[in-house]
C-alpha cells in the first residue's frame, strides 16, 4: 500500500507518519510538504531513516507538482493534513488560508480523480462548528451540527469540508472527513496554547493567556488522533464525517496552570492579554459515531498525555530552541508585544 501524507512535516502529520511506521511497517509513505514556517524537515529525521519513506517538498496548491507526484507514485490513499491552521494568522492574512485550505484540497481531489486513487481523507477540525455556550456543559457537536465557523481559518476548513463532500456526491470520489478536537503532543509548533506555554516557561518568559483564560477546549493526544485517522481512512464509510474527541475538556487557564505545575514554575509567569477577535468560548465534540462504527476510543487521558508532552519538550530543547531563534520570535513579538 502506498500512502500520500500531505503536511507531514507539521505537528499532526509528523505524528501520523511515526504512528503509521510503527503500526503498519509494510506500508510505503510519501510525505508532501511545502515547509512553510510551521513545517520542519528536522521533525522527520528519524522517519527518513525508515525504509519505504519518501519526502517531497511541494505545495498542495501547485497543480503541476501534485499531478507529477500522483502519476509517479500511484497512491492507494491520500491523507491531507496540509493546512494553514493558526487562527491569529488567518485574521491577518485570510487569502493565504483560502489558497492552501480550499484550493489546495481541490487540487488534491482532482489528482485523486485523474489517477484513480481509491480513497481521499480530509483532516478537518471541530472549529468548523463554531462555539458552544460555556454554561451548557451537556451540549456537544455531532456530525449533524450546522457549520458556523467564526474565523477565516475555520471558514476555510468548513469550505474544504463542503467541497470534499460535493466531490463525493458529484464525481463519486471515495472520501472521508475527520473533525478533531484540540490536539497536543510532541513536535507541536510553539504558537498554539500548550507548546507556547511550555516553551515560554522553559525559556524564562511570561506565558500569555487570552482574556480571562475561561475558553474551554476538548483536548486530544495526537497519537490517539492518528489512530483514528488510520481507522477512518481505511474502514470508514465513503462520504461520511467522523468526529474525533478526547473527552477531556479543560479551560485554557486550567491547562496553563497544569503546565506550570508540571514544570515546577510559578503561576506568576501568567500574563493575561487582550482577547483575540471572535474568540470561540467552547468546543466539544461527540465521538460516539466513531466509537460505534469503528470501535475507536482515546487511550491517553489528559494528565498522562500532558506528562508525556512536557517530558518530550524537556528532552528535545534543541528542536524548539532552534525555532524560537528564527522567524517565530519575530512573529511572537508582533502578536503579543502590544496586547
Amino acid at each position: 500500500m502506498n500512502v500520500l501524507v500531505t503536511g507531514g512535516a507539521g505537528f499532526i502529520g509528523s505524528n501520523y507518519i511515526y504512528y503509521m511506521q510503527k503500526a503498519h511497517p509494510e506500508i510505503r509513505l510519501c510525505c508532501l510538504d511545502a515547509l512553510t514556517y510551521a513545517g520542519n524537515r528536522e521533525t522527520l529525521k528519524k522517519a527518513e531513516g525508515v525504509p519505504g519513506f519518501r519526502f517531497v517538498r511541494g505545495d498542495i496548491a501547485d497543480e503541476a507538482v501534485v499531478d507529477a507526484l500522483f502519476r509517479e507514485e500511484r497512491f492507494d490513499l491520500a491523507v491531507n493534513f496540509a493546512a494553514e491552521s493558526h487562527v491569529d494568522r488567518s485574521v491577518g492574512n485570510p487569502g493565504l488560508f483560502l489558497r492552501t485550505n480550499v484550493l489546495g484540497v481541490q487540487v488534491l481531489m482532482d489528482a485523486c480523480r485523474k489517477h484513480s486513487v481509491p480513497r481521499f481523507h480530509q483532516v478537518s477540525t471541530d472549529e468548523v462548528y463554531g462555539e458552544l455556550p460555556l454554561e451548557r456543559k451537556e451540549l456537544r457537536f455531532t456530525e449533524e451540527s450546522p457549520l458556523r465557523p467564526s474565523s477565516p481559518y475555520s471558514a476555510s476548513k468548513a469550505a474544504a469540508d463542503l467541497l470534499v463532500l460535493a466531490y463525493h456526491r458529484t464525481y463519486g470520489l471515495p472520501v472521508t472527513i475527520s473533525r478533531c478536537s484540540n490536539n497536543y503532543g510532541p513536535h507541536h509548533f510553539p504558537e498554539k496554547l500548550i507548546p507556547l506555554a511550555v516553551t515560554r516557561a522553559l525559556s524564562g518568559g511570561s506565558v500569555p493567556v487570552y482574556g480571562r483564560g475561561d475558553q474551554v477546549r476538548d483536548w486530544l493526544y495526537a497519537e490517539d488522533h492518528c489512530a483514528a485517522v488510520d481507522l477512518i481512512s481505511r474502514r470508514g464509510r465513503p462520504g461520511e464525517v467522523y468526529n474525533v474527541g478526547g473527552n477531556s475538556e479543560r479551560a485554557n487557564l486550567e491547562v496553563v496552570r497544569a503546565i506550570l505545575r508540571g514544570l515546577h514554575k510559578p503561576e506568576s509567569l501568567i500574563q493575561f492579554v487582550a482577547d483575540r477577535p471572535g474568540h470561540d468560548r467552547r468546543y466539544a465534540v461527540d465521538a460516539g459515531k466513531l466509537e460505534r462504527e469503528l470501535d475507536w476510543h482515546p487511550s491517553v487521558n489528559f494528565e498522562e498525555g500532558l506528562d508525556r508532552t512536557l517530558r518530550w519538550y524537556l528532552e528535545n530543547r534543541f528542536w524548539w530552541e532552534r525555532i524560537l531563534s528564527g522567524e517565530y520570535r519575530e512573529y511572537y513579538e508582533a502578536m503579543y508585544k502590544n496586547r
